[in-house]
Order: structure tokens, then C-alpha cells, then sequence
């Protein structure tokens, strides 16, 4: 039978709430796995509540949580309990992240989840990870970010740091855990069994560093990196004033000289302040005003833009959201895409970024209304009956929104 994608067949029991976590399972959906959402009684995932709704319907929730099954239990009864682990013994992968210790507080512990089903790979995201002195601290993506010595890296030293208004770490560790699961199926594929994957975002973050922490190092600490618009290893390579608002530049290596050329002023190629690209960085006082008096001396950003991509110098314009939304390289590439959901209607949003070649990128998917699915995961997986899933539904055990009621 022709698999429908890359992950067809693998099935997931996913607790994750807010973006990290269902970063995971939702790339996990869109490469075909069958995602079961299983959100706590009485509310459900957080982020339904969350932004911009229309018809109660949060588009931030769709995003994170299209192509997913809800089901939603009261895990603080016996029967909820009982119908999660009977659950656990028919998935792949169980995915949460909630903070150190909380899962295990509902009763699905590692050593649980293990008990029930040798083969289950559990992954489990926090802010600082399972283990260590911050792991009981509470966390979000600016959190870990702080601590891993990112925050101190944007923005400038006279003004202070800045955040990023982008769930980068977020976004990130939810890749980061894709990539753990996905070696953690391969390695049970090939005789292997269950284990459990402890993905921390502040790891995550700190793997992001390029260069800082090797140099720190091995310099004992001569070097002490600073924020700043511009790189202080080489240069130039950063946001320069230009003639109508900012420009990302990048002339280091062997295309100093052709940016020198460009600007009229080969004299700068062979300048001893200018001669490689330390120091370039070490000068950079001297020579960004250079840079961007040219800039501004040009007839416009596109224009400079056009000019400079022509020779191969890296350069961009720094470019609105909704400028990124209208480009047209990133409507044909299905960047950004648009999507319809039963509530909400149709809306831009971002697009899958894993390309395969022997599928579809964009398979028809649903975000899924609260309980949505209760009875068709427990009626095809555990054979309960519809007698049995009303009584638990009246009882308070199993919640769904009425979907003749949100459609409306």
C-alpha cells in the first residue's frame, strides 16, 4: 500500500501544549504519523485560549495543532488514568513537556510508561532538562534563552539586550527533539527497544553558538565577546544604515575586493586598517561610516540591492512580516501558504520546511476541535463502545466541544 508520507504508520501519544512540543508533533503530522492529542479535562490545550480568535477559534492553536487527533481526558480519575495507559501500549511515541517531574505526578512516569510498553520511546521537553540545579525552575523560550547566553548577544551595549519577538527556541528544540525521535525509531527499527529522550531547550540554545564558546575557551578568556549590529570576528558583515531603511551586508573573504571595486574605492583593498577580515572587524569604527555614506549616496535600497547581488555579495533588505508573507519567492516555494480550517476559514500561515522528494509537501489537514476524536480513538484502538465512551462523557472523564455548536 502507497504510504501517504515519510511516517506513515507511526503513531504518537502527544501531551505537549504551547509551541515546543507541538512543534514536534506537528512537522510529525505533516510527515504523515498519526498524532493523538491528548489534552486534559476540563479545558484542553492552553493555547485554545490564546491570540486571535475567530468563532473561538484560536489561529494560534490551529497553527501549532493541525492534523492532529484530540482526545481529552480527566487523568485524575482511575478510568482516565486507565484509558491513557491503555493507550501508551498502542503508540510509538509518547511527547510532553511539561515541567520536570509534572507527568509523573499524573502517573505516567518514565519507568510507567516503560512498564507498559517496552518498545515506547518517551521524549520528554523542558527549559532546562530533567537533571540539574535549574531543572524544578519554572521556564519559557526567553528563559532558557537568557541562560544560554543568547539574549546577551542581540542588541547593542548602550541600549541593552533585546529579545527576538519569534519562538526561536521553541521552534528550534521542537526540531531538535524531531531529530532525536526520529533516531531514536531508527535505532529501534533496527533492534533496539524504547527509551527515553530528555531535550532541554537551554541545551538547544547553547548549541546555537558559533564560534563565541571555542574562542572564549581557548583564549581563557581573553576574548569576551560582545552585542553589536556588526560581526567581530570578520567583517563587514552586519546592518548598515543604507539609503531608505536598513541592509544586511556581507563582504568578508574574497568579496571584500569586489565590494571595494563596487563602491569605486579599490584604494580600500590593500589599506593595512582593512587588509583581512580581522582586521576589518578590529576597524570597524572606521569603516562603517564608509560603508554607509556610500549606501546613502545610492539612488534606493533596491537599487543597492540589484547592484550588489549582480556580483555575488551577500545582501538583503530587512524585510517586514507581511513583506515576507507577499514576496514572491516565498509564495512559490510554499514558505508561506494558506490554509482553511473549519472555524476559522482560510488564513496565511508557515509553511512545512522539510522538503521530500517521493511526497507530497502539503498533505490536507484538520486542527482539531477540544475531544474531537474520543470516540474514534478509543472505539478503533481500545474497542470501548459507544455505550461506554457516553457514560464517560457524562461522568466528566472525557470532554468534546459540540461541533455543530463551534461551527456556528
Amino acid at each position: 500500500m502507497q504510504k501517504k508520507h515519510i511516517l506513515d504508520g507511526i503513531r504518537v501519544l502527544d501531551f505537549s501544549q504551547h509551541v515546543a512540543g507541538p512543534t514536534t508533533s506537528r512537522m510529525m503530522a505533516e510527515m504523515g504519523a498519526e498524532i493523538i492529542k491528548l489534552e486534559l479535562a476540563p479545558f484542553g490545550e492552553q493555547i485554545r485560549q490564546v491570540g486571535l480568535k475567530i468563532n473561538d477559534r484560536s489561529i494560534y492553536f490551529i497553527q501549532q495543532n493541525r492534523g492532529k487527533k484530540s482526545v481529552c481526558v480527566d487523568m485524575k480519575t482511575d478510568e482516565g488514568r486507565d484509558i491513557v495507559y491503555r493507550l501508551v501500549k498502542q503508540v510509538d511515541i509518547v511527547l510532553e513537556n511539561f515541567a520536570p517531574g509534572a507527568i509523573a505526578r499524573l502517573g505516567l512516569s518514565w519507568e510507567k510508561v516503560r512498564e507498559l510498553n517496552p518498545e515506547c520511546i518517551m521524549c520528554s521537553i523542558s527549559t532546562f532538562g530533567q537533571t540539574g540545579p535549574l531543572a524544578t525552575l519554572p521556564g519559557y523560550d526567553y528563559i532558557g534563552q537568557a541562560y544560554a547566553g543568547i539574549t546577551g548577544m542581540i542588541g547593542d551595549e548602550e541600549t541593552g539586550p533585546y529579545i527576538p519577538l519569534a519562538a526561536l527556541g521553541d521552534t528550534m528544540t521542537g526540531v531538535h527533539a524531531l531529530a532525536a525521535i526520529n533516531g531514536a525509531l531508527y535505532h529501534r527499527a533496527t533492534g533496539g527497544t524504547g527509551q527515553l529522550l530528555d531535550i532541554s531547550l537551554l541545551d538547544c540554545y547553547f548549541h546555537c553558538h558559533e564560534m563565541n564558546v571555542g574562542i572564549i575557551s581557548a583564549s581563557d578568556g581573553a576574548f569576551n565577546p560582545k552585542p553589536g549590529r556588526h560581526h567581530r570576528a570578520v567583517g563587514p558583515l552586519g546592518v548598515y544604515k543604507s539609503k531608505d531603511s536598513y541592509i544586511i551586508l556581507i563582504a568578508i573573504l574574497r568579496r571584500w575586493s569586489d565590494f571595494c571595486e563596487i563602491m569605486g574605492m579599490p584604494e580600500l583593498i590593500d589599506d593595512p586598517r582593512f587588509i583581512d577580515d580581522a582586521a576589518r572587524a578590529q576597524n570597524q569604527h572606521l569603516l562603517t561610516p564608509i560603508i554607509e555614506e556610500w549606501l546613502q549616496a545610492q539612488e534606493s535600497d533596491a537599487a543597492i540591492i540589484k547592484m550588489l547581488s549582480e556580483k555575488h555579495i551577500p545582501v538583503a533588505p530587512i524585510l517586514s512580516i507581511k513583506e515576507v508573507m507577499e514576496h514572491p519567492h516565498m509564495q512559490q516555494r510554499g514558505t508561506v501558504r494558506m490554509v482553511t480550517d473549519r472555524g476559522a476559514g482560510s488564513f496565511e500561515m508557515p509553511g512545512m520546511p522539510l522538503r521530500f522528494s517521493a511526497f507530497d509537501n502539503d498533505l490536507q489537514l484538520d486542527a482539531p476541535y477540544l475531544g474531537e476524536h474520543n470516540a474514534e480513538v478509543l472505539s478503533s484502538l481500545l474497542g470501548m463502545g459507544s455505550d461506554d465512551i457516553s457514560a464517560l462523557t457524562m461522568q466528566g472523564i472525557l470532554i468534546n466541544e459540540s461541533l455543530s455548536e463551534t461551527n456556528n
